[in-house]
């Protein structure tokens, strides 16, 4: 089974919708096997989007990741990564349809309600920023005839 990483932005437990983003991941099949919620710091903003450096979006990117707390998580399934790709839609608001994630709620794509690893390397990479070993919680999952 493939894990990737997802982290929830302030915007979304300002706008109290965490339920509902979480249980869209749920619905989908995915296993939620480590999940914290907390304020994350300058460093681990900067190293998180360190690929975004330069850009004229970085700053307020990361002013934004550190205006609250975030939920991170970590989520377990068949082709989970592109499972949840397709879940939250294109970053550009534009772009991303009615029925992802932010295309029903997020408002600009500078404050962007979501985060998603984009490739395995990247998962790996994020997984290891936010979470220690001890931290996941995996477990055997009866209802996987379900989905």
């Amino acid at each position: 089974m493939e894990k990737t990483f997802v982290m929830l932005k302030p915007g979304v437990l300002q706008r109290r919708i965490a339920g509902e983003v979480l249980g869209r991941f749920e619905r989908k099949g995915l296993k939620i096997i480590a999940l914290k919620l907390l304020r994350i710091g300058r460093e681990l903003a900067e190293t998180h989007y360190a690929e975004h450096k330069g850009r004229d979006f970085y700053e307020k990117l990361i002013e934004y990741t550190l205006s609250g707390p975030v939920i991170a998580l970590v989520l377990e399934g068949e082709d989970a990564i592109a499972v949840v790709r397709r879940l939250t839609g294109p970053t550009n608001l534009l772009e991303a349809p009615a029925g992802t994630i932010r295309g029903d709620y997020a408002a600009r794509t500078r404050l962007n309600i979501v985060h998603a690893s984009d490739c395995p390397a990247s998962a790996e990479r994020e997984i290891g920023l936010f979470f220690e070993a001890r931290e996941f919680c995996p477990w055997e999952d009866g209802n996987r005839d379900w989905f």
